[in-house]
C-alpha cells in the first residue's frame, strides 16, 4: 500500500511503525475470510482491510477521527485472525492499537460512553474493586430489564452468581517444588481472573510444583494492561505493564526466573509485546528480556514433558481462545496435553472464529458478542461434548454465559487428571 506521511508524521515512533505496517498491506482481502465481524455484518469497514483504510486515511491526514471511523474500529474485535490469515506478513495488531491510542486522545465521545469506559477502566483491572462491583451486581440484576443501556445490562448478565472466596495462592509468596528443582517460574496471578476464578491459579500451582517448579508470585506484579491498552488508555496500560517489568526484573536479578508463566491467554499475548510496548522507554531493556521470558502454561507443561495419564470416559471440546491460536500462534500444545492426560478431545468447526469475549468487548459492543456467541456455542454443542476447555478466562465466562455444558480452564482438567480437585464447574453436570 502506497503511503504518503510527511517526514514530520515519521519522526513520530508510532507513526512510523503504522507506516511500516501499511505499506506491507497489498489490499489482497484474504483477511475478511477470517473476520468475524465482517462475517456478521457483511461491511467492507467492518474487515480488517476496509479498517487499514480509515486507520490510514486518519493517520496520514493527521485528522481528529470522526464518528464513522470511531465505529468501525471499535467494532474490531483484535481477535488477530487477520493475521494468522495474511500472506503479507501484515501486523495489524500495532496498528489497530495506534489507531485506538490516536481516537482516545483526539475524539470526544458521548458523555454516556465516556463515563462507561472511564469505569471499566477503574475496576477492571483491580481484583479488590472488581469484586466489590460484582457483588454488586447481584443486587441490580433483578432491575436489569428496566435498564434502558444494553452495555449496562450485559455486565449484570456476565456477572457471576457466586463471587469465590479470596484465595490464599494470590498473595506475593513462593511454592516449592515436589522434588528436585527442574525450573523456577513466576506466576502472573493477573486482575480480572483473580476475582472470577480463583481455582484456575490454585491449580496452575498444584501443576507446576509437581513438575518440579519453584513457584513465585512476585510482590507488585498485577495487571498486564491489556484492558486498558485496547481501549487506547496508554498511560493506564504502561503504568500497569511497568508495575509488572519492574516486580520480574527484581525476581530474574535475584534468583533468577527460567520462564513467567501466564494462564490467561490475553494477558500472555499482551506482555510478549511488551518489547514493543517499550521500545523507547527506559525499560527497553528489562521489557524486552520480561517478554522473552513470558510464556503460556501450555508452553511450559509441554516442555516439562507431563505423564501420561489412563484414558477417561470424558470428552472435552477444545475451544482455542484467538489470544493463543492468532496472538502466540499456540495451537497443539493445549489439545496434546489434555490428550496426554487421558480426555478425548474434540474440535468444533470454525476454531478460527471468535466466541465474542475479547477483553471488554462484550461488554462494550454486546449485541455483536452475543451474535458471535450463539454461533461459537452452536459449533461446540454440534460435538456433544462432556465438558468445554478453554485458556482465557474471558472466553470461559462468555462461552458459560450461553450454554449449559460446563466450562473449565485447561489446567482445571490437567491438574484433577493428576489427582487434583474436581473442578467446580463439572459438579453440578454430574
Amino acid at each position: 500500500m502506497r503511503t504518503e506521511f510527511t517526514e514530520e508524521q515519521l519522526r513520530d515512533p508510532d507513526t512510523k511503525r503504522s507506516n511500516e505496517i501499511l505499506r506491507a498491506c497489498v489490499h489482497c482481502g484474504f483477511c475478511t475470510a477470517t473476520c468475524p465481524t465482517y462475517q456478521l455484518l457483511g461491511d467492507e469497514l467492518d474487515g480488517p482491510r476496509g479498517r487499514i483504510y480509515l486507520i490510514k486515511d486518519m493517520l496520514e491526514n493527521d485528522r481528529v477521527p470522526d464518528a464513522k471511523t470511531v465505529l468501525h474500529i471499535d467494532r474490531c474485535l483484535s481477535c488477530l485472525a487477520c493475521m494468522t490469515t495474511c500472506p503479507s506478513g501484515v501486523h495489524y495488531m500495532h496498528l489497530v492499537d495506534h489507531a485506538r491510542a490516536y481516537i482516545e486522545d483526539r475524539y470526544r465521545r458521548p458523555v454516556g460512553e465516556r463515563a462507561l469506559r472511564w469505569m471499566l477502566a477503574r475496576i477492571l483491572p483491580y481484583p479488590g474493586r472488581f469484586r466489590l462491583a460484582l457483588r454488586s451486581a447481584r443486587l441490580g440484576r433483578p432491575f436489569a430489564r428496566l435498564i434502558p443501556d444494553a452495555r449496562l445490562r450485559a455486565m449484570l448478565a456476565m456477572a457471576p452468581r457466586q463471587v469465590p472466596m479470596l484465595s490464599p495462592n494470590d498473595a506475593p509468596q513462593s511454592f516449592a517444588p515436589k522434588g528436585e528443582r527442574r525450573m523456577r517460574v513466576a506466576l502472573m496471578t493477573g486482575c480480572a481472573q483473580r476475582a472470577l476464578n480463583t481455582d484456575i491459579n490454585d491449580a496452575t500451582i498444584r501443576l507446576l510444583t509437581r513438575a518440579g517448579c519453584e513457584v513465585v508470585v512476585a510482590r507488585g506484579a498485577g495487571c498486564c494492561g491489556a484492558l486498558t491498552h485496547h481501549m487506547g488508555r496508554g498511560a493506564d496500560s504502561h503504568a500497569s505493564a511497568a508495575a509488572n517489568i519492574r516486580a520480574w526484573s527484581a525476581e530474574i536479578a535475584g534468583e533468577g526466573l527460567d520462564a513467567i508463566v501466564i494462564n490467561t491467554s490475553g494477558c500472555g499475548t499482551t506482555v510478549k509485546d511488551y518489547g514493543h510496548m517499550f521500545r523507547n522507554d527506559a525499560l527497553a531493556e528489562d521489557a524486552a528480556r520480561v517478554a522473552g521470558l513470558a510464556q503460556d502454561v501450555s508452553e511450559v507443561l509441554a516442555r516439562l514433558d507431563m505423564p501420561r495419564q489412563p484414558a477417561k470416559e470424558v470428552k472435552v471440546a477444545y475451544h482455542a481462545a484467538c489470544s493463543l491460536q492468532h496472538g502466540q500462534k499456540i495451537t497443539a500444545q493445549p489439545k496434546d496435553l489434555l490428550r496426554r492426560a487421558g480426555f478425548e478431545v474434540v474440535e468444533p468447526a470454525d476454531s478460527h472464529l471468535c466466541c465474542g469475549s475479547a477483553g471488554t468487548y462484550n461488554l462494550m459492543q454486546p449485541e455483536i458478542a452475543a451474535q458471535l456467541r450463539a454461533n461459537k456455542v452452536r459449533t461446540i454443542e454440534a460435538t456433544a461434548p462432556d465438558v468445554i476447555a478453554a485458556g482465557n478466562i474471558g472466553c470461559m465466562m462468555q462461552i458459560a454465559s450461553g450454554t449449559g455444558v460446563p466450562v473449565v480452564h485447561t489446567v482445571e482438567l490437567l491438574d484433577w487428571a493428576q489427582g487434583g480437585p474436581e473442578p467446580r464447574a463439572l459438579a453440578p453436570a454430574r
